[in-house]
């Protein structure tokens, strides 16, 4: 793995402290950067992750890209299943039901997302059935193992011959199971129903979810993002939102109501999405975690490179300031009144929309620069003066108050060449770096999109080599509007991307917090309100760091990471005002080796370590950092 490590020239062993003085003022007034979260429907972040549902294919979704099936499902017994588009379906949203027949106990099973989690707590069900039946169904958690019945309950029927009527059922096991690898399963006397079959559609089971939201959040994933404190989710991130094609777009008022009326769509990921969790649940996302909602919007390009021309260009700027009317209307509005028809009467504020995504690839920055943008920046701006609307690329000349979005996927040598690449940016448009991420191991060359050998789990050098970056960030902290890591979340089962921020699989008690996740975590936790001017003896690197101010408890901070040393790094650091007996917390984050990562199911390999110290003769704080180590030191108020 020779290959996979420093390829950066080694720099001497030091010999003396570096010498580091801070002012007390001179920086930038006040600083913009916020370290967020971007949501992108791949590797199951959604489906099969932060959204609970635990059923797959609940309602036998389907497409042109990925037409209905029986993925996930199985009969129970001698009975069969199969696919029906009924003259009277659920809705037309939800065409497609699964008709279950039998002549004893029939039913059907389905496996979850992988498998699903079984504990000591209250799991909420539903169905919808069509057909005559005057017996009882039978709800049931079963270990796919063993065959063992984990929870049952009979469920009364309330079956009509001609309507389809939804069943609610609660599940509640006694005991935690050995493992993930159980079922569902729902049946019912077949004998007792009219010609000895019965059709379902719709079914459904959530666990407890983050604040006993209906519809809600896994808690584990949640849990993870809470303790990282995102101030932002751009949604909905990615290639999602473009779709494979013009038709297959991401489009918001298909995913939001009633499940029922929510059709899904093809992910560009592959595999069918339910839509269940729609633009209502993002905004409920940002609710409950106090984050900042940036607000993606469809732009006219899709990924097989197919472009909206200038002239039918309008029913698609209109499609996004209706979603913004929907978030933000008062009730007196078309759309307002829909929002508030679905449960939220009160209006949510939009500070941030994004036109696009990464608009500047698959052919589209000439269309995109020259109409498509402006179209979608003048119609906003106009309508929602207070609105920063930001492009999906920096790719272009930004117009007005426009700002820009840049993503960064590399090696972690290259991601210590742009260490300084914002001091040098002099647009005084703000930055989004809305995708960052260390992908591919050192290599001499850089990331080869053609032949991606990405690092499964993000590792301890490249985690390094972001926080190196993001220290030049916030030394341009005036510049950018925030930043974050991405894709955020990986199903171990089903992936198509990696590295990743945080990695789960169907056992909450496995879920990865990435190394990436505990620079992030300690970079955030110490936000500076402003930045302050620094002299030293020395030149960047191995040696980076940032240094400012948390105006709110008058504390002074000091950030920094060292990539590429020989020995550890012995530092002088003295802040203008600061005297003898001050104390700061010091908190160093290393790993075992370079190649350390945190792995689903795994021990976290990164050490953090926190000492209170006390500023020496002259204000002088003294202390040493280890090569690849990641540290803030904050003085106390």
């Amino acid at each position: 793995m020779l290959r996979e490590y420093l390829l950066l020239p080694l720099l001497a062993s030091y010999s003396a402290a570096v010498q580091i003085s801070v002012a007390k003022s001179g920086g930038n007034a006040t600083t913009n950067l916020q370290y967020g979260a971007m949501e992108e429907e791949i590797n199951h972040c959604g489906e099969g992750g932060l959204y609970a549902e635990l059923i797959r294919n609940r309602a036998f979704q389907g497409s042109t890209t990925y037409p209905s099936s029986l993925d996930a499902w199985t009969a129970v017994g001698d009975s069969t299943l199969s696919l029906q588009n009924l003259s009277s379906p659920l809705s037309s949203a939800l065409p497609t039901s699964v008709k279950v027949s039998g002549t004893g106990i029939a039913g059907l099973v389905n496996e979850g997302f992988w498998g699903i989690d079984v504990r000591p707590q209250k799991y909420s069900g539903s169905f919808y059935v069509k057909g005559s039946y005057k017996g009882l169904f039978t709800a049931s958690l079963q270990s796919a193992t063993t065959g063992r019945t984990l929870a049952s309950v009979k469920v009364e029927s309330k079956c009509l011959d001609s309507e389809w009527v939804q069943h609610d059922f609660t599940l509640t096991p006694k005991e935690i199971a050995s493992n993930t690898n159980n079922t569902l399963s729902v049946t019912f006397d077949a004998s007792k129903a009219s010609s000895g079959s019965l059709d379902f559609n719709l079914i459904s089971l959530f666990p407890p979810t983050w604040n006993n939201r209906p519809n809600g959040m896994r808690r584990d994933l949640m849990q993870a993002l809470s303790d990282l404190g995102p101030k932002f989710l751009r949604f909905p991130g990615g290639n999602n939102l473009e779709g494979d094609t013009i038709e297959g777009r991401w489009k918001w008022n298909e995913t939001i109501g009633p499940l029922k009326n929510r059709p899904g769509r093809a992910t560009t990921w592959g595999y069918e999405e339910t839509s269940g969790m729609g633009l209502v649940e993002y905004m409920e996302w940002c609710d409950d975690l106090g984050m900042e909602p940036i607000l993606a919007v469809w732009a006219g390009l899709a990924l097989n490179g197919d472009v909206v021309a200038e002239a039918d260009l309008d029913i698609y700027v209109q499609d996004a300031l209706d979603e913004l009317e929907f978030l933000t209307g008062s009730v007196d509005t078309k759309y307002g009144a829909l929002r508030a028809e679905y449960g939220h009467p009160e209006p949510w504020t939009i500070r941030y929309v994004e036109v696009g995504n990464e608009d500047n690839l698959n052919g589209g920055l000439s269309s995109y620069q020259s109409y498509r943008f402006p179209a979608f920046y003048d119609a906003i701006t106009a309508k929602y003066p207070d609105i920063q609307v930001l492009a999906s690329t920096i790719d272009m000349t930004l117009p007005g108050s426009a700002g820009g979005d840049y993503h960064l996927y590399d090696i972690p040598d290259n991601f210590i060449t742009k260490f300084d690449m914002f001091d040098n940016y002099t647009d005084e448009h703000p930055i989004l770096l809305g995708e960052i991420a260390a992908t591919e191991y050192n290599n001499d060359v850089g990331i080869d999109w053609s032949d991606m050998d990405f690092s499964l789990y993000p590792w301890w050098i490249g985690s390094v080599a972001e926080a190196v970056f993001l220290l030049g960030a916030e030394r341009n902290a005036d510049k950018i509007l925030g930043t974050t890591y991405a894709p955020y979340l990986m199903n171990l089962d089903s992936y198509e991307w990696s590295p990743t921020m945080i990695s789960f699989n169907a056992n909450p008690d496995d879920t990865a917090k990435s190394t990436s996740w505990h620079v992030y975590n300690l970079f955030n936790k110490n936000h500076m309100t402003h930045t302050l001017p620094t002299t030293w003896d020395d030149t960047y690197g191995p040696l980076y760091y940032v240094a400012g101010l948390d105006g709110q408890t008058n504390s002074r901070i000091f950030k920094a990471a060292v990539y590429n040393s020989t020995a550890d790094v012995p530092v002088s650091l003295t802040f203008e005002g600061v005297g003898r007996g001050t104390a700061a917390d010091l908190t160093i984050l290393t790993a075992p080796s370079a190649f350390s990562m945190n792995e689903v199911g795994g021990a976290n390999t990164v050490h953090s370590q926190t000492t209170t110290i006390k500023a020496g003769k002259k204000g002088v704080f003294s202390f040493s950092l280890p090569n690849l180590s990641v540290a803030v030191l904050t003085t106390n108020a």
